[in-house]
């Protein structure tokens, strides 16, 4: 089908998240419906093509009677097509309020256990184009953010593995071509026509989607991420920004980078308070008013050092981000993690500046 996603599409899909290992091994959610067995079946041919593997992952959550049996289902159609499963059940007792948000954290504990349990780095997910227009939708429906607006990065690094999201510009009727080009069956849960879910609604209405795209799209335009990207460099004394780059940039860029930065080189599951950023924010956009060399000027945020230094190979004033004196992260010295938003797919790719 020529609206199918082939072999060599998909490959190209995948290009930007590299490196992978020689043979990769890959994990991908499987729910059993249309998009994620598509999502299945190319990583499984991708990965083939390397000599690496592909562990689908099914989480049966227990909500209704018919899940076992649709969980078995989906293991029989991937084993058919010679992809191994392991089914993940969300055992216990369930929330009686707020279903979807408790099912969702569920899920994702359980998957990102099992790829430990089974050594993966890479776990994906099937998230698509259609999905992406809903989550801005939604998000603009509760006046959110500039990074709220941005939508679902398409990489997201964690401490054991790497959350990947290769399908984020592709629609969803391309993904159910992918699915019926290979004679492959699937499973529609009922939850997703329940108007009872706020994502069913924004899917079912439709015409919020269409703007809240437009609205998404301005927010994280290519220059916010080209300006931010341009400014950061990475070396062995902490995370560098040019001080000409920054001044520059717009308060809200200025802002959002530096959290990211600050978040991950001291080591915290939160970022800055707001004030405080705000704060240093400014500092940085200022710069430079104490002497040409720079320094007089340092100042700490949220367990890290902001040192305003000189190049001394090319003259020019830079910020370096660096941790507290006596901190570490996780106890032990090492190089500062900046998220992959930063790095892992480069300007070209602005979605994953979320």
């Amino acid at each position: 089908m020529a609206d199918a996603v082939e072999a060599p599409e998909f490959a190209a899909l995948l290009a930007p998240f590299a490196p992978f290992e020689a043979q990769p091994a890959l994990a991908v959610a499987v729910s059993g419906g249309r998009d994620s067995l598509a999502l299945a079946l190319l990583a499984h041919e991708w990965a083939l093509a390397r000599r690496g593997r592909v562990l689908a992952l099914i989480v049966d959550h227990g909500l209704r009677r018919e899940s076992a049996d649709e969980a078995r289902t989906t293991r029989e159609r991937l084993a058919g097509r010679g992809i191994e499963s392991e089914i993940l059940l969300w055992a216990g007792d369930k929330p009686a309020t707020r279903i979807q948000q408790a099912a969702r954290e569920a899920r994702y504990r359980l998957l990102f256990a099992a790829c430990r349990r089974h050594g993966i780095l890479h776990l994906m997910t099937a998230h698509h184009a259609d999905d992406q227009d809903e989550t801005v939708a939604m998000r603009a429906a509760r006046e959110s953010g500039p990074d709220g607006l941005a939508g679902m990065a398409a990489v997201v690094e964690h401490r054991d593995l790497r959350l990947l999201r290769p399908l984020l510009g592709v629609p969803r009727r391309r993904l159910t071509a992918t699915i019926e080009a290979r004679g492959v069956d699937w499973i529609d849960d009922p939850s997703n026509q329940d108007r009872r879910f706020e994502r069913v609604r924004v899917r079912q209405d439709g015409a919020a989607a269409g703007a809240a795209r437009d609205a998404g799209r301005a927010v994280r335009d290519r220059t916010l991420a080209e300006t931010a990207l341009g400014a950061l460099e990475v070396g062995p004394e902490g995370v560098a920004l040019d001080h000409v780059v920054v001044s520059v940039m717009r308060k809200e860029i200025t802002e959002r980078l530096l959290s990211r930065i600050v978040q991950a080189v001291g080591g915290l599951d939160y970022p800055p308070r707001r004030e405080r950023l705000s704060r240093a924010a400014a500092r940085l956009s200022q710069g430079a008013r104490l002497g040409k060399s720079g320094k007089g000027q340092d100042f700490t945020l949220s367990g890290c050092k902001l040192m305003l230094r000189r190049d001394s190979a090319t003259r020019r004033l830079r910020w370096i981000v660096r941790p507290e004196n006596g901190r570490t992260r996780d106890n032990k010295p090492g190089q500062p993690l900046v998220p992959a938003a930063f790095f892992a797919c480069g300007a070209s790719a602005a979605t994953h500046l979320d």
